[in-house]
């Protein structure tokens, strides 16, 4: 990059003039140097002074909200975290239901759930099936419909589905036990459908959501986009609290206290309370998404409008596979080395409790279990928020967090595997527990949260919500293989196939997934419309510079049209283009106004008057079809 003092006049008044939109301070420094061209020494000080320029501001912000109103805080936090995750926490807690439903019937009907006396085994191993296969059928599906129809309607029809399956899971009845057992799998299938369905569509659009135009818009979402999503998906963890705790109150209520055994009244009572619950929680998400997110689609439509596109984009498909098809590798394949693992992590909980509480299984005490269930799900927790502290830290970010969860889990599971009867004895017990919480914690605070914010974020618009459904998708077969396995073999055997996964996740993480940190996704969308024309290697942006490009593209060679200087030319001519489209628009408006904001100022807007017609840079040279850069803010 030419050095500011060797730049024409012309280039130093186009840098007066159009330096913050050229040059946002988040990422680049006075200088006009991107901060990831620096020297790594520089590149430290150019973050650490960046976040904590950004951590003062936003306790500015905080502070003064409290001191206007106390509860503002809470209000802000429920607007940007538990309403945008609220289908995830309801999924959490239905989905974490099951698993902790299902101790609880083998205690209460034995000889159908534990011995096979009176029910199908088939169908008995069929809940689980069931359930995963309803959620890979909705994350295919819904991922396609949400990049069809939009957004909107495809967090509509998730809740709705939802809701629907939550009705038939509580009011789940047979004429015989068996008959019982095959209405709970069907209803656990048609409520996964909607399931599946949350995934792409609460990732996508809780993502694009924070992309609402003008500058300070576009900042907070560069600084600020993992911690939103990740914000979004921890509700998950936070549903799967709730429901222990109420698992627990309900059965203490309804059966009068813990005094064993429990009555079947008692149980009916619990597991149908359990479902109704959230079933109300769906009811009104339904509400919410039609009557009160009307824009969620906006950013899709936009991109469609730029495409020319109407209905679904197959050609951004297909060019999906063509040019990402690494990527699809890193988050499909680390998606599904987490599911085996996320999966997996139970082996630990029903080993330590025959130990910590030997007499727990036999006599039917099935809070012992949900207890620990508790803390463990604590632990995670605190995992979530640290993963929405670091997941935007352009030095740590996504990959390494990604990286370095998945190496320490494959450390916490491989540990006990070439000695568990020493950790599973009483004297080490504790030892095995402190793996137990530890292997909780670093899934969250790297795999668990990473794969679902990048599976959507490396991705065009275009077919963001596909290629995070198909991701999702085949994470679910992992968490399949997992629970078709587990049934055939022993616990030995299990702790030898698992932390291979975790190992196998940090290698595709390492060769496959690129580093999205701090990008912004407007470079993503310049180059796909590039891409969309034919002509990728006219891109040189920072979307193709190797701190954003993963290994495997990196050998390929994508980062070899990388060139700031062309890069600063072809973007004056957009955003030349872009206050064009803004004063046509504003001439078709009657009150002479933009339809939204492009963040130009007084100053930019005269200095494009001003050059109208002697344009300082020649639009022919550098750009042979205005269509493919033309992209609306």
């Amino acid at each position: 990059m030419e050095s500011h003092d060797m730049k024409s006049p012309r280039k130093q008044e186009e840098d007066t003039i159009l330096g913050h939109l050229l040059y946002p301070d988040d990422l680049y420094t006075p200088e006009g140097t991107y901060w990831a061209d620096l020297p790594f020494t520089k590149q430290i000080a150019f973050v650490n002074h960046s976040n904590n320029q950004e951590a003062k501001k936003e306790f500015s912000s905080f502070w003064r909200m409290f001191k206007n109103d106390p509860l503002s805080p809470l209000s802000w936090y429920m607007k940007n975290a538990v309403l945008p995750g609220a289908g995830l926490g309801l999924e959490g807690y239905v989905l974490f239901s099951i698993g902790n439903l299902a101790p609880f019937f083998k205690i209460m009907w034995p000889r159908c759930w534990k011995t096979y006396e009176v029910c199908n085994e088939n169908w008995i191993h069929a809940v689980t099936y069931l359930e995963v296969a309803g959620i890979i059928f909705g994350q295919i599906l819904v991922g396609i419909i949400g990049d069809a129809v939009g957004r909107r309607w495809g967090l509509i029809q998730d809740a709705a589905i939802m809701f629907f399956g939550l009705l038939m899971l509580t009011a789940s009845w047979g004429a015989s036990l068996n008959g019982w057992i095959i209405f709970y799998a069907i209803s656990l299938f048609v409520y996964g459908i909607g399931v599946g369905g949350e995934y792409p569509m609460t990732a996508t659009a809780a993502m694009e959501c924070s992309e609402k135009g003008g500058l300070n818009s576009k900042r907070e979402d560069r600084l600020h986009r993992g911690r939103s999503v990740t914000m979004a998906f921890m509700m998950q963890g936070w549903g799967q609290l709730f429901n222990v705790a109420i698992l627990i109150v309900s059965l203490l209520a309804f059966h009068g206290g813990n005094n064993l055994p429990y009555s079947l009244l008692s149980a009916q009572w619990t597991f149908r309370v359990s479902f109704a619950i959230p079933a109300l929680g769906t009811l009104w998400l339904v509400y919410h998404r039609w009557f009160k997110m009307p824009l969620a689609s906006k950013e899709l439509s936009k991109a469609k409008a730029n495409s020319n596109v109407t209905g679904y984009d197959i050609q951004s498909l297909q060019l999906t596979f063509t040019h990402f098809g690494g990527r699809i590798v890193g988050t499909a394949g680390t998606w599904f080395c987490n599911d085996v693992f996320f999966y997996g992590n139970k082996l630990f909980q029903s080993a330590f409790i025959k130990v910590i509480e030997p007499t727990a299984d036999i006599v039917g005490d099935v809070i012992v279990g949900w207890k620990w269930s508790i803390v463990n799900v604590a632990v995670s927790m605190i995992g979530y928020y640290l993963a929405t502290i670091l997941i935007d830290n352009k030095l740590y970010g996504r990959k390494w967090m990604q990286q370095f969860g998945f190496l320490m889990c494959f450390i916490l599971f491989v540990i006990p595997a070439f000695n568990l009867e020493y950790y599973r004895s009483v004297q080490n017990i504790k030892k095995f527990q402190a793996m137990y919480f530890l292997s909780s914690f670093f899934n969250q605070f790297g795999p668990n949260s990473v794969t679902f914010l990048i599976a959507a974020e490396v991705y065009p618009t275009a077919v963001r919500a596909s290629a995070h459904g198909f991701s999702a998708a085949i994470g679910k077969v992992g968490a399949l293989l997992a629970s078709v396995l587990y049934n055939y073999i022993d616990d030995q055997t299990k702790f030898y196939v698992v932390p291979w996964f975790g190992l196998g996740g940090m290698l595709i993480t390492w060769l496959f997934v690129p580093d999205t940190t701090g990008l912004d996704l407007e470079e993503q969308e310049r180059r796909w419309a590039l891409i969309r024309a034919g002509r990728e290697n006219e891109y040189h942006g920072i979307a193709v510079h190797s701190k954003h490009l993963s290994l495997w593209e990196r050998m390929r060679g994508v980062g070899k049209s990388y060139n700031p200087d062309l890069d600063r030319a072809h973007r004056i001519v957009e955003l030349r283009q872009e206050w064009e489209k803004m004063e046509s628009d504003k001439a078709s408006h009657e009150d002479g106004l933009p339809s939204e904001d492009h963040g130009f100022s007084e100053a930019v807007q005269a200095w494009f008057r001003a050059s109208r017609s002697a344009s300082s840079i020649n639009s022919d040279d550098v750009i042979k079809d205005k269509s493919a850069f033309v992209q609306g803010t």
